[in-house]
């Protein structure tokens, strides 16, 4: 998915005026199999990924202060107030790396859980050997932070949605897009926080 939005957004930044709609109908084939909903709300930008595609990740201040305040209101505690669940099932969440192919080639079976494919870019447990570095490493992430009300808030707010702290975060936003539920994004918060977490031995 993100490689087609890169190649869209490459496509329309090369061609010229009026040739957007054959690198929207390249993308389009690519994907044959995208229901509209999928393609609305996973293929077409949003207004704040296409300025991120537009300032190449690095807009303007006035700009990057406009997705601030747009990201920021769409941040949501869970209804039950639990920003920490269990940081065994985070744990799980964050190795997992599968979930959400859509199309013809390789479609989904409908019981494949979704999972934040978190070591993809970040170092997590230190016993963890295959880590992305696109992120920061988070190895000791509670240890360092502590776990205060506001450290527990700005994680699970941060997992939730990134670009309501960093403009144009390469982090998806977990949240915003429903990828993971409140739930979900509360049990990787404590996998970051949990003092018996591996990420923090």
């Amino acid at each position: 998915m993100r490689r087609a939005l890169v190649l869209l957004a490459a496509l329309s930044v090369a061609a010229p005026a009026g040739a957007e709609s054959d690198a929207e109908a390249l993308v389009r084939k690519a994907f044959a199999g995208a229901t509209e909903d999928e393609w609305r709300t996973r293929l077409a930008q949003d207004e704040t990924q296409a300025l991120c595609s537009k300032y190449r990740n690095a807009p303007p201040p006035d700009i990057a202060a406009q997705i601030l305040e747009r990201e920021r209101a769409t941040l949501k505690l869970p209804d039950d107030g639990r920003l920490l669940g269990d940081w065994r099932e985070g744990e799980k969440l964050a190795g997992i790396g599968t979930g959400g192919h859509i199309g013809r080639i390789q479609p989904d079976p409908p019981d494949r859980r979704k999972g934040g494919n978190c070591y993809a870019c970040h170092k997590l447990a230190s016993k963890e050997v295959a880590a992305g570095t696109i992120g920061p490493s988070l190895t000791g992430y509670g240890r360092l932070r502590g776990n205060s009300p506001e450290v527990v808030r700005y994680t699970y707010e941060k997992i939730q949605n990134a670009q309501a702290f960093f403009p144009c975060s390469h982090m998806p936003r977990f949240g915003y897009h429903g990828w993971l539920g409140p739930k979900e994004i509360a049990d990787v918060a404590a996998f970051l926080l949990d003092p018996e977490s591996p990420v923090n031995k």
